[in-house]
């Protein structure tokens, strides 16, 4: 367990360790699913987003919330074992460069086989109509969530706590699938979840091998900057 930094987990006996993952473990868990649950509530009550929720100040505002409120319980949950959260020095940035584009073409491979069928950035609400230049200030605070705080949060909660956590209980392997699955099934999405829990594989992978979330909130970030501005050139 000393490899994934459970932090002051390392300093108990291994009955309270077990204990002490389980209970984050299970808090975590908790998390996951409430965010599944309501997106898909809100996904089959309310449908598919409108084509320009990017343009609306309401949009950032409401995500801001959300994912300060998610950030704050992911904190509650590694509080006492902030090496749960992985916000370190990677063990090799040379590491994380080669692994990160690779998983971006990965990613988009899938998207691209995927797209005749699907159509996940209009899921997402990532596919504007255009251009809006009357709404540069509100498309502005969204790409900073989106591609800021979007990342951050949820790179800090899958593959920080999350990995940690499931790698603790039942190793590796076990995390980098888990926590990709969790990761797609939690944004509520249908069209969208193959390629989020894709784009989820490569990131735990990323995360698994240089030890930190500091290359994948980058690499997330990247990924979500790209989508909205192939969506505005299109």
């Amino acid at each position: 367990m000393g490899s994934v930094g459970l932090g002051r987990l390392n300093e108990l006996g291994a009955a309270h360790k077990t204990r002490g993952v389980n209970g984050r473990l299970t808090a975590w868990l908790a998390l996951v699913f409430a965010l599944a649950g309501l997106n898909y509530a809100a996904r089959f009550t309310s449908g598919k987003p409108a084509k320009n929720v990017l343009y609306q100040w309401g949009t950032a505002v409401g995500s801001l919330v959300i994912f300060a409120l998610i950030l704050i319980v992911v904190l509650l949950i590694a509080r006492g074992a902030p090496g749960l959260l992985a916000w370190r020095r990677p063990r090799s940035w040379k590491r994380a460069v080669r692994i990160a584009p690779g998983v971006l073409i990965g990613v988009y491979v899938v998207a691209g086989v995927l797209s005749p069928l699907l159509h996940p950035g209009r899921e997402q609400g990532l596919t504007p109509s255009g251009w809006q230049p009357a709404h540069a200030g509100a498309f502005a605070a969204n790409a900073l969530v989106v591609c800021g705080l979007a990342p951050f949060v949820e790179e800090t909660t899958f593959r920080g706590a999350g990995f940690a956590l499931i790698s603790a209980r039942w190793g590796n392997a076990a995390a980098i699938g888990a926590t990709a699955v969790l990761f797609g099934l939690a944004h509520g999405l249908v069209e969208a979840l193959p390629v989020l829990v894709a784009f989820g594989l490569g990131l735990a992978w990323l995360r698994h091998r240089v030890g930190s979330t500091i290359p994948g909130m980058i690499l997330h970030g990247t990924f979500n900057a790209l989508a909205l501005v192939f969506s505005l050139a299109i």
